[in-house]
């Protein structure tokens, strides 16, 4: 399949070079991808969509365009192609737009890195329909669940990336992924809810989907009952699915474009001290069936291990080429890939028990952060941390803070990565957070 997609991406960029291009990059992809919905005892929706399409990056006369098309019969083609490049030259020039130097290409790995499973595209419906089921047998254990939703995705991509400038590459990888929602009742009109989700490349990498909906069940249950606690200053453990998100926000921050648009308030501190010694972040491309691994990038730019942040210190921000040429900076790369956070040796029950008071947050319940300044509020949920041990469920509490000061007061960092995102955060214990609550 993807010698056959890069066969049309070269004959793209051959139409886009005749029309009067200079260089030109051409892209085409192929998905497929399909999803069960499951409420209540009933199959509600089945969505499938098959696609396939054409894009194009244009350096015509110092001047840059991107262009995309799904009707891919040769004509429509060869005419998509040339008034791309005839409406490109009505464009401002753009001296910092050039195409990718092709000495970012070298190096490019050859390791396997594991993306495909054969067996994600052999998944019957039939075979969808019985986990459905059974999920939603197990999320209508208790009488108190008013609703449940159930879901399954399967999803297949291939494409392939050709350059004027020499480069060739292709991509395919598969993804499976399930999960189920539960909805309860309190009695008193608040309806607390809660999902449990998993996700990978291939199907025997998951948990079991009656596990899956168990745990759904579960902490649905743990939600009855929440409310407000006291406003505090205190310790704040952060479940490993929750942590992505928090750390996830200095993403942002560390681009070229936002230093260049001076909106980066981790613009002057490279090789600086920004958070505790406990935090190693790596961005790893090249981890075997991993969610963002890749051997090249969106510019083609050929992957490597990065450091992020060693002991603290901020090693790297991604630099794209056209950014890195309006800073006078080398490119790394244009974004992240699978996030890598050096382990600790404890697990989240432990580091409760470490934490003595305080809260443990399992997640967010909306906010902002600003990139230029790196303040921060978001709503939360979880539970009191009470003597060592989780306790009351809470909700509707906000915390509020500076970045830099809560990288700094990390405490803590756990042996217990989330294995289905990208994001591969452990659990994370930080002291000094302001709460707001009662």
């Amino acid at each position: 399949m993807t010698e056959d997609l890069k066969k049309r991406a070269a004959e793209g960029l051959q139409m886009a070079l005749a029309a009067g291009a200079d260089d030109a990059v051409a892209h085409v992809g192929d998905s497929r991808e399909t999803e069960f919905t499951y409420r209540d005892g009933k199959l509600e929706e089945v969505q499938q969509s098959t696609s396939s399409g054409l894009s194009l990056q244009l350096y015509v006369d110092g001047r840059y365009s991107t262009h995309g098309t799904t009707d891919l019969r040769p004509e429509q083609v060869r005419r998509f192609v040339e008034e791309a490049v005839a409406l490109t030259r009505h464009l401002e020039p753009d001296p910092h737009r050039v195409i990718p130097d092709p000495a970012l290409y070298t190096g490019r790995p050859d390791a396997d890195l594991d993306q495909v499973d054969p067996s994600v595209d052999e998944v019957q419906r039939d075979t969808c329909l019985d986990w459905l089921k059974a999920m939603d047998e197990i999320t209508h254990g208790d009488d108190r669940v008013i609703s449940a939703t159930s879901s399954v995705s399967l999803n297949s991509h291939a494409s392939a990336r050709v350059s004027s400038n020499s480069f060739e590459g292709t991509n395919q990888n598969t993804y499976i992924g399930y999960g189920s929602q539960v909805a309860m009742d309190e009695g008193d009109g608040r309806r607390p809810e809660a999902y449990r989700g998993v996700g990978a490349r291939y199907l025997a990498d998951l948990l079991p989907t009656e596990e899956v909906a168990r745990e759904a069940l579960e902490r649905g249950l743990q939600r009855l009952g929440s409310g407000k606690a006291p406003s505090a200053r205190t310790a704040m453990v952060v479940d490993p699915e929750a942590g992505g998100n928090l750390l996830g926000r200095l993403g942002s921050a560390l681009s070229a474009g936002a230093i260049q648009q001076n909106r980066s308030f981790l613009a002057d501190k490279k090789d600086q001290q920004i958070t505790s010694e406990l935090l190693t972040i790596i961005d790893e491309p090249l981890l075997p069936r991993g969610l963002g691994s890749r051997r090249f990038d969106g510019e083609g730019i050929s992957a490597k291990r990065m450091p992020i942040c060693e002991k603290g210190v901020l090693r790297t921000y991604y630099v794209d080429t056209y950014y890195g040429r309006k800073l006078g900076w080398e490119p790394t790369t244009g974004g992240p890939s699978n996030i890598i956070v050096e382990l600790g040796d404890k697990g989240l029950d432990e580091l409760i028990a470490d934490a003595g008071d305080g809260f443990y947050v399992d997640g967010w319940l909306g906010g902002n952060a600003d990139p230029t300044t790196g303040d921060f509020s978001f709503g939360i949920r979880g539970h009191r941390i009470e003597n060592g041990a989780k306790g009351a469920p809470i909700t509707e509490m906000n915390i509020t803070g500076n970045y830099l000061e809560l990288l700094q007061n990390l405490v803590a960092v756990g042996n217990d990565p989330n294995p289905w995102s990208s994001f591969r955060t452990p659990t994370l214990v930080f002291e000094n957070v302001e709460f707001s609550g009662q």
